[in-house]
């Protein structure tokens, strides 16, 4: 081909995707050599190492190496519609516990999706399904001394007064993460399981929550604010609130693809980051 009329490194990436797409490629076969394929396609071979890059993005190569010519991936899992909290939760825990030493960083409002969630897993353990040799738990939810974003009185309150519609969040708050603190922790004495339980304070309202499980996979979810009422110790409290069991989760899995893995590994570096920024411990009381 003469200069004018090479294809660019966009276009060859084009025409291998149709060629994988459509079957003439098929996982876990071999592409052509870097050298075969820039004289196939009149190339030089950055221009083909450039193709191969975009494929890669797109998670349609594996086995990337210098050494030897990728192989054409196995196609990625179909990624599931977002579900509320309370229902994909406790299945994606109870997969994780799967694991010989399972790690789950936490951070939000309060615990009590997780505490519910949990029962699965434990349930699980106790009928001898998975036996998981190390549990790690971090939990990353807001201190008692902020002012909080949410939940907050649709009155505003001055500085000083009485705050019901705090004191409710913090009993949940402290509650949720006892039993969810008791139940994991329960593991030592009846099956003998490492069990280590951590709670930091964040001196942030979180604008999500957020569950990363094993370093394989992230779950987000949005807090979503509304106005409702909520009875308290015989008062009718009026506030904004998150309702976080509906918030929907949005998996992130590193298996599915290198735009989920980077997003799964960034996730992980950025709580790990926090964890060790933050040096207070929760005080559950």
């Amino acid at each position: 081909m003469n200069g004018s009329s090479r294809l660019s490194a966009q276009e060859i990436a084009d025409i291998l995707r149709e060629r994988i797409r459509g079957g003439a490629l098929k996982a876990g076969d071999r592409l052509p050599t870097q050298a075969e394929l820039a004289e196939e396609f009149g190339v030089e071979r950055g221009t083909v190492r450039q193709a191969l890059r975009a494929l890669q993005d797109d998670g349609l190569l594996s086995n990337v190496s210098k050494g030897s010519p990728p192989r054409i991936a196995a196609p990625a899992p179909v990624r599931e519609e977002p579900q509320p909290t309370m229902v994909g939760l406790a299945p994606r825990l109870t997969e994780a516990f799967s694991a010989p030493r399972v790690r789950i960083d936490a951070v939000c409002l309060t615990a009590e999706s997780f505490m519910l969630a949990v029962g699965e897993p434990v349930r699980h353990i106790h009928e001898s399904r998975i036996r998981p040799e190390a549990i790690d738990v971090r939990i990353m939810l807001p201190s008692r001394r902020i002012n909080l974003a949410f939940p907050v009185p649709v009155e505003g309150r001055d500085a000083g007064d009485e705050d019901p519609v705090h004191e409710r969040w913090l009993a949940q708050r402290n509650s949720q993460a006892r039993v969810l603190q008791h139940n994991l922790q329960a593991l030592r004495a009846t099956h003998g399981i490492d069990v280590h339980v951590s709670f930091r304070a964040l001196p942030f309202t979180p604008p999500v929550k957020l569950y990363l499980l094993n370093g394989e996979e992230a779950l987000i979810g949005y807090y979503m604010l509304t106005r409702r009422e909520e009875e308290w110790e015989s008062q009718t409290l009026e506030m904004y609130d998150a309702l976080g069991s509906a918030s929907l989760l949005f998996s992130f899995a590193k298996r599915a693809g290198r735009r989920d893995q980077a997003f799964v590994e960034e996730s992980q570096k950025w709580f790990d980051a926090l964890w060790e920024t933050i040096t207070t411990d929760l005080t559950l009381s």
